[in-house]
């Protein structure tokens, strides 16, 4: 698994910090720090709540194929 870079932008977008998001969600700002690097594999329920803060979809955040590669 790799950068989560998806997040980081989604994100900045809503200018949310780590922390913001992570609070919004349940979680520490490590656990994040740690999705966005790509060190930690979200449960799918982190997943659809990270998606639910962020306004977007789990292939919008997550999906791994090409064609999304470009969003």
């Amino acid at each position: 698994m790799g950068k989560n870079l998806r997040i980081k932008a989604a994100r900045a977008a809503k200018d949310m910090t780590q922390k913001d998001l992570a609070d919004a969600v349940g979680v520490a700002r490590q656990t994040m720090n740690a999705i966005e690097k790509g060190d930690y594999n979200p449960s799918i329920n982190l997943c659809i709540a990270i998606c639910k803060a962020l306004d977007k979809t789990l292939d919008q955040l997550f999906w791994e194929g090409d064609e999304y590669e470009n969003q």
